[in-house]
């Protein structure tokens, strides 16, 4: 990855006592999702007058925190989420990580936090996945996945932006974010809960807008269903994002023609690199797309006469989910007769394909480390 040299030296501490390479293999044989972690942890702290400083690399653990630290009070936290690939020759690369540098400090400056130097949290990456870069998996459908995240470390009660930050970065080797692989899930209209509003944080990825999200996915899943479809705040009919993904639509014409619709960026929504990935291959694939408002009545009403063929949610965890089952206080519906749907299988084919090195890269998007 060819970066500008970093505003700071890492101060390299690996750890006396990693774990072993046969302990290691067994781990990534079936490492599920975010429930295993590698070695080391990287960690830069942040102060008002003296910007950034003491950036090191050290072993794993806990983080200790004084009980008035002003993040477990007023939430000041925001995270990323990406991925290092392994690829055919051995090598390792990442997917769009400068995009995630760069929303990283858009929800900074929402949340009135310090903003991290981009190739700061380039090189970040850097030094963390070298050390650790044994623990990044090499079967089919897996990743070693990045939590770069950042909070405020005030040890101070009164309600004002912190002067002082913390930026930590940790890995975890992953495989399907679904347990059960690629299948379609359901998804419950919710209509008595609303993740983001006008003038809120929605665009944001901070940590509080995870948390409100909770009790509706615990809703979903009393009603049946695997996800929570949230709705605007005003009028509760047009469709946001599924959970923590952005959504996609698939209309077929009678002449053929394939148009992929995603709601438009409203400030409400989480502005993802998957979703702006896709409006890119969609292209490439000779489909049409449509960035536009589109309503649950649209939603419904387009898949019974047969011109919505297909919806499916896209992230980084989970790449492309396809969406088989709506339900909602008014009924429920199926999807593509709740199968996965040919064009969203192509595309989730392309992209992983991509970004583990199977198919040409003719956007730049990969970075090898």
């Amino acid at each position: 990855m060819s970066t500008p040299p970093p505003s700071l030296t890492f101060d390299l501490r690996p750890t006396a006592a990693p774990v072993g390479a046969d302990e290691r293999a067994a781990l990534l044989d079936n490492p599920g999702f975010g429930r295993i972690f590698t070695d080391h942890m990287v960690t830069v702290r942040y102060a008002e007058g003296k910007g950034w400083y003491d950036a090191r690399l050290e072993p794993y653990g806990p983080i200790s925190l004084d009980p008035a630290t002003s993040a477990l009070h007023y939430g000041q936290e925001i995270f990323e989420g990406l991925k290092v690939y392994r690829q055919p020759d051995g090598g390792l690369a990442l997917f769009r990580a400068e995009q995630n540098a760069k929303r990283f400090n858009r929800s900074a400056a929402r949340l009135a936090m310090a903003q991290l130097p981009e190739d700061l949290f380039l090189e970040s990456i850097r030094v963390l996945v070298t050390q650790d870069a044994g623990w990044v998996p090499s079967a089919p459908e897996t990743s070693l996945y990045l939590r770069p995240f950042m909070f405020a470390t005030d040890p101070f009660l009164g309600v004002r932006p912190a002067l002082e930050y913390l930026y930590v970065l940790i890995a975890s080797p992953v495989g399907a974010y679904f347990p059960q692989g690629v299948k379609p899930v359901s998804v419950w209209l919710s209509t008595d809960y609303t993740r983001a509003a006008p003038g809120g944080t929605g665009e944001a990825k901070c940590a509080g807008n995870y948390a409100a999200s909770l009790v509706a996915q615990a809703q979903a899943a009393d009603r049946g269903c695997d996800q929570v479809v949230w709705l605007d705040a005003v009028e509760h009919r047009w469709i946001e994002e599924m959970g923590g993904m952005n959504l996609y639509f698939v209309f077929t014409e009678a002449d053929g023609t394939t148009t992929l619709v995603t709601p438009e960026l409203t400030g409400t929504l989480l502005p993802g690199i998957t979703r702006d990935t896709l409006l890119t291959l969609a292209a490439d694939l000779g489909l049409r797309t449509e960035v536009r408002r589109i309503s649950t009545d649209e939603w419904r009403d387009a898949v019974a006469d047969g011109r919505m063929t297909e919806a499916f949610a896209c992230g980084t965890a989970a790449v492309i989910t396809p969406i088989g089952h709506v339900k909602s206080a008014d009924g429920e519906f199926a999807v593509a007769d709740g199968q996965s749907g040919e064009v969203t299988m192509r595309l989730r084919e392309l992209m992983l394909d991509i970004q583990h090195g199977h198919a040409e890269d003719t956007h730049g998007w990969m970075h090898r480390l």
